[in-house]
């Protein structure tokens, strides 16, 4: 017989048999994060504006992939429809999709700022917002938000970019607060210097000096971002709602 100990002991970090979606899923951080899940036991609802086929590759009926303009509110709706008629639920969303620009604040133009607050912010909103009658249902949810360490301080150069994934925090404390009496947890990841196709495609000479200023001394694989969502995302973080877990190499400490 279990004891009352036995039974709400907290259960180890798993997605067997979660349903998630998860944006931006079309290479970098998204799609590492789409089959860190995949590998974990979930079923994945991967969208993009572009397709990417290499977490659907071996994946059989455990994923799918849709076209999805994050910044498009019935876009969202669509989404969720059709993630329920496939799967019946939704456990999680991963709001993973982003755009990057390099620019100081008197070189930022308007069409910059609002292309990153539309994409960025925008479509996080409105992703966590297209979930919360699929959550109902459940009773539960987990919403993971993929901000920045460039949300942590002021860092020159990054000015819209910055904008809009310290707007991700705020959203996702705020959040964390109105949806807890739902069951709903709402928690950020802020990734540091990522080894991503954006990343790659920097000068080598800028690469070095980025991974030297990293305490670690080189910047962060996909996959240990992707970790750190898929914990955030099961049940062994089931009394964390609103945190910001760093994975940055100690870059900002």
């Amino acid at each position: 017989m279990q004891t009352n100990l036995e039974k709400n002991r907290t259960k180890p970090a798993s997605l067997e048999g979660k349903v998630a979606i998860v944006t931006g899923a079309n290479g970098g951080i998204g799609t590492a994060i789409a089959q860190q899940f995949l590998a974990e036991g979930a079923s994945v609802v991967l969208t993009d504006l572009a397709q990417s086929g290499e977490p659907l590759a071996s994946s059989g009926d455990q994923a799918i992939f849709f076209k999805h303009d994050v910044s498009q509110e019935q876009a969202w709706s669509d989404v969720v429809e059709r993630t329920l008629n496939r799967f019946g639920k939704v456990d999680v969303l991963v709001n993973a999709a982003g755009i990057h620009r390099h620019g100081a604040m008197m070189d930022t133009t308007v069409e910059s700022m609002e292309a990153l607050f539309r994409v960025n912010q925008l479509g996080t909103f409105l992703g966590m917002k297209a979930v919360i009658d699929a959550f109902r249902g459940n009773r539960q949810g987990a919403i993971v938000n993929i901000s920045s360490c460039l949300a942590t301080r002021g860092v020159p150069g990054q000015f819209a970019y910055a904008a809009s994934k310290w707007a991700v925090r705020g959203m996702t404390k705020n959040a964390a607060l109105e949806l807890a009496s739902l069951n709903i947890r709402v928690n950020a990841v802020m990734p540091g210097p990522t080894d991503t196709p954006m990343f790659r495609g920097l000068p080598e000479a800028d690469q070095s000096a980025i991974a030297a200023m990293i305490p670690f001394g080189r910047v962060a694989r996909p996959d240990e971002i992707a970790a750190a969502v898929a914990f955030l995302s099961s049940e062994a973080a089931g009394y964390i709602s609103g945190a910001e877990l760093e994975v940055d190499g100690a870059v900002f400490a």
